[in-house]
């Protein structure tokens, strides 16, 4: 028998980890052959990234191994495999997955310790690598592979899913791994591979601008039940546009709600949504939302510049759509936010902060993410012709994987990371990241969303010029605000400099934090403080642009912004407060804005005592559920004659 080894090394969320989804895949295909099956010993993968040193000890007398190659696995697993051949040196390592690059010269040379790669989807491939490896060695007809000496033609698609069987419904995952106490194994999901969008930034397992092809549905719905019978936690869908098949998916989103209800499992249930979400795809969110596996529904843009969306070969759902979107989610309670990237090429300074303020003007829109541009391996972006034309310029950046532990990590990942091309300077992109910042972490939590609104909706001042005037104001002003921004440059060139863009802070849990979200729980410990720095910016605000707003005004709205946080001092279930004016009114139905006391109060979103488990759950957990704040046409008001025996509670 030949012994198989294969390593698919993952990072560890609070004690879960992923199963080896594609090594698990490539070895129940590779069991369908009779002759393979009889022949081959897989032993079980490696997946725990702290276990590296003792697995390669395990790997003396393997014959074959297989290396599941990612962005998050790329140098543990080169550092794997180059060990296993000083010890193992007649082993055969094969290398697969979305990280072996394409463009491959000079590959052998820098990595003389791989003996093989595979490209594109390995099932068919490593098949007949291993018929050849029985036969003869001789794999100069293995379509699909490439060495040292040569490279051959790719294989063709799979077509037929069906012909690989589920690892899941086998009990294959459990050969794989072993269950270990304290270990909670998630699992990764295909329900169909492809994708028919071609956006050069994206390299969704080699198959972007390919067809799509679907799995059964009766594996699926056995599929599910298994999930739900394994207690496995959280299921990640792989699928790149989940809610396109609208009436599969809404079947598949039914029975993963029931089977939760049943028994409790899955917990979590996401996906990457179809590009083009419409109101169709309402009844899948419903059934996810109904069974409390919904987060959000993603109507991703990218970038609002339509030169910049040229570019990256993405099209967009038409705003005035986006919009009426938002709108329909909203009446049906279902979340929604919108994600950017900086450092597209085609983007400018100016286009980037002017799509900002377009989403931030959709009252509608939940929430907006902001990531940096990476370049992967395998992406169009990563062409040369492509990175020369657009005078691409990458920084070889540690990986960067929010809310991860700190602990346990091993050796460092790194990813590439776009800072400037023809459209933008260096310096430029930094800017980007201070309005990013901004924009996620003042408007899109609520630590500024109405105080902006009141300067729109009374003196006419964009969503751009107040966040120009925060962050002139953090350059040129003491406060709590201005210390945070000085942490962020401080990040930003770190950033920049190939120094990573995790951020870490002892008080807020072992885990990497998202910048925006770790100054945001930072703002919100001490609301004095926050009230300070919001009182001071409106003074500022007002001078600046020679408003004559009445201090009483002032401090009602940003006691009234204040109050519709979730803070950290606040942990009642009911939060209540006294308020001069109509505020709820003025921002959810346009009234005018009027001296009329008002007591308006709400069940707490998050009245956790812990303090680490009360960032978690506001900030990580519930971003996407809306958990840091409140909007205006939410609150509940008490009737006037009551308002003499309400209590009022400081903010």
């Amino acid at each position: 028998m030949v012994k198989v080894g294969s390593c698919q090394f993952n990072y560890s969320y609070r004690s879960r980890v992923f199963f080896p989804y594609s090594i698990a895949m490539l070895i129940g295909y590779i069991k369908t052959k009779k002759e393979l099956d009889q022949n081959l010993k897989f032993e079980r993968t490696f997946v725990l990234r702290e276990k590296v040193d003792d697995d390669i000890q395990k790997c003396k007398d393997l014959e074959i191994l297989l290396c599941s190659c990612y962005v998050w696995n790329w140098e543990i697993t080169n550092y794997f495999a180059k060990e296993v051949k000083k010890i193992n040196p007649n082993c055969l390592i094969v290398f697969g997955g979305p990280q072996v690059p394409n463009h491959s010269e000079g590959f052998f040379e820098e990595y003389p310790y791989v003996d093989i790669l595979v490209h594109g989807e390995g099932e068919y491939v490593l098949a007949n690598l291993f018929a050849a490896f029985l036969k003869n060695k001789n794999y100069s007809n293995v379509n699909g592979i490439e060495t040292k000496d040569f490279r051959n033609p790719p294989e063709p698609r799979i077509d037929n899913l069906e012909a690989i069987p589920s690892v899941y419904l086998t009990n294959l995952m459990w050969d794989v791994v072993e269950k270990i106490e304290g270990v909670h194994w998630l699992a990764s999901w295909e329900t169909n591979r492809g994708c028919p969008y071609a956006c050069t930034f994206c390299d969704w397992g080699s198959a972007t601008a390919t067809k799509m092809r679907k799995f059964s549905d009766e594996r699926l719905f056995k599929e599910i039940e298994w999930f739900a019978n394994n207690k496995i936690l959280f299921i990640y869908c792989c699928d790149a546009n989940f809610g396109i098949y609208q009436e599969r998916d809404l079947a598949l989103a039914t029975k993963i709600k029931e089977e939760s209800q049943r028994t409790n499992y899955p917990e979590q249930f996401r996906m990457a949504w179809a590009k083009f979400s419409s109101d169709k795809i309402i009844p899948i969110a419903k059934q996810l939302q109904d069974g409390g596996l919904l987060n959000a529904i993603t109507l991703a843009v990218q970038s609002l510049d339509e030169l910049t969306l040229d570019i990256i070969k993405r099209e967009n759902i038409k705003f005035d759509k986006f919009t009426e979107l938002t709108t329909i989610f909203r009446e049906h309670n279902i979340p929604t936010y919108s994600e950017i990237i900086m450092g597209l090429p085609g983007e400018t300074l100016e286009s980037f902060k002017n799509g900002l303020e377009t989403l931030a003007d959709d009252t509608k829109l939940d929430a907006i993410y902001i990531y940096n541009c990476g370049v992967l391996p395998n992406a169009p972006m990563n062409e040369p012709s492509y990175i020369a034309h657009h005078k691409i310029k990458t920084v070889r950046s540690p990986i960067y994987l929010a809310h991860s532990d700190v602990q346990n990590r091993q050796m460092p990942e790194y990813e590439y990371i776009t800072i400037s091309a023809a459209s933008f300077t260096e310096d430029e992109f930094k800017e980007m990241h201070y309005f990013a910042w901004l924009f996620q972490t003042f408007h899109s939590f609520g630590i500024f969303e109405c105080t902006s609104g009141f300067y729109k909706q009374t003196y006419g001042l964009s969503t751009l010029k107040f966040f120009e005037a925060l962050l002139d104001f953090c350059r040129t002003h003491q406060s709590i605000i201005s210390e945070e921004y000085e942490k962020v440059v401080q990040y930003t060139n770190d950033g920049c400099n190939g120094k990573g863009w995790d951020h870490y802070d002892s008080n807020l849990g072992e885990i990497f934090w998202p910048i925006e979200e770790a100054t945001w729980l930072r703002l919100v410990i001490d609301k004095k403080r926050l009230l300070e720095a919001i009182n001071s910016f409106l003074k500022y605000l007002e001078n600046r642009y020679g408003y004559n707003s009445s201090k009483k005004l002032l401090d009602d709205l940003a006691k009234f912004q204040i109050f519709l946080l979730s803070t950290r001092s606040d942990l009642d279930d009911i939060k209540s407060q006294n308020f001069e004016f109509n505020w709820k009114e003025y921002f959810s139905s346009n009234v005018k804005l009027k001296n009329i006391p008002k007591n308006y109060y709400y069940q707490n979103l998050v009245v956790e005592k812990d303090p680490v488990q009360w960032c978690w759950q506001t900030i990580w957990f519930g971003r996407l559920q809306k958990k840091y704040k409140l909007y205006p046409e939410e609150l509940h008001e008490k009737n006037p004659l009551e308002l003499p025996s309400i209590s009022s509670k400081s903010c």
